[in-house]
């Protein structure tokens, strides 16, 4: 019989980790942009990567405690073990979990006020609004197959933008172009998951775009990601006046890492190959920030 997980074990993998790069990546590229327009401010930047990071989680537990409440997770789930459909964490305590943890956010959302104004209020409260209402409320977004979009906006556009916004005070072009890049990847994360979920998100009534319009339309959405983010990088370093050395290297590392899990997803028989996918989309997300960053510091 397996060791029963320690407390700090469960919560963080209610946390779901390989999703955090989702979270990561938007803030470290807007601030590589704000660093390249000479604008970076630590604070600020930090501010936001906490803001990014409790939303995600926050979102995450959400996720798990209404799945469980609309049935979603059930005994024939394929992926990792939900805590609290598992029992390993009491409905009523994920849901203040919950709470506790949006409310973090919006309490670090404040301090960014002093950066970018009252508008970055608005952006705070709806994202917080759209992490509760991926999975909850009377019109749940995942379940109607919009979770997609709300991925690419707030964990793309919105994440990396406001993080430039805050420490430059004015949105680009090229952030827009980024926040386009990042958003495409984030999605690839979900896809993934939703991918693997397929059967059993369709016995509970989870119209996730994977189950709406099948798992081919959903192969072609993750080449298209992945063929965005590439074509993203000599477009940015076009505008930007970025040194070329480092681009050709950069996109055909980035290309073969993505024929790779393209073909992965392509090829997946079983839960465990699409777990260990999901983990590889999280860290070429942050590898592809991290590459981008490297890019505009140099």
């Amino acid at each position: 019989m397996p060791d029963m997980p320690s407390p700090l074990q469960i919560w963080i993998a209610a946390a779901r980790p390989r999703t955090l790069p989702a979270a990561v990546a938007p803030v470290l590229a807007g601030s590589a942009l704000a660093w390249h327009a000479g604008a970076f401010h630590a604070p600020a930047a930090a501010a936001c990567l906490g803001f990014a990071l409790l939303v995600q989680i926050g979102t995450n537990f959400a996720n798990d405690y209404y799945d469980f409440v609309k049935g979603a997770d059930t005994a024939e789930r394929v992926g990792p073990r939900r805590a609290v459909a598992a029992g390993l964490i009491a409905p009523a305590t994920m849901r203040v979990a919950m709470g506790v943890t949006f409310a973090a956010a919006f309490a670090l959302g404040l301090t960014l006020l002093r950066y970018g104004g009252w508008p970055l209020l608005g952006i705070g409260v709806v994202s917080i609004a759209c992490g509760l209402a991926y999975t909850g409320g009377p019109f749940p977004l995942g379940y109607h197959g919009l979770g997609d979009i709300f991925v690419f906006i707030f964990f793309g556009l919105v994440a990396v933008d406001a993080t430039f916004f805050v420490q430059a005070g004015y949105i680009s072009a090229e952030a827009i172009l980024t926040g386009t890049a990042v958003g495409a990847l984030a999605v690839n994360i979900l896809l993934v998951n939703n991918y693997r979920d397929a059967e059993t998100d369709a016995k509970a009534g989870k119209r996730t775009l994977v189950v709406r319009l099948g798992k081919k339309f959903a192969r072609a959405q993750f080449t298209a990601a992945h063929a965005i983010a590439l074509a993203t990088l000599p477009l940015l370093a076009q505008r930007l006046g970025l040194r070329l050395g480092w681009l050709l290297p950069a996109v055909l590392l980035g290309a073969m890492i993505a024929v790779s899990q393209i073909r992965r997803l392509a090829v997946a028989r079983n839960p465990a190959e699409l777990i260990s996918l999901l983990g590889a989309a999280g860290r070429y997300l942050a590898f592809y920030a991290f590459l981008l960053a490297i890019g505009l510091a140099l």
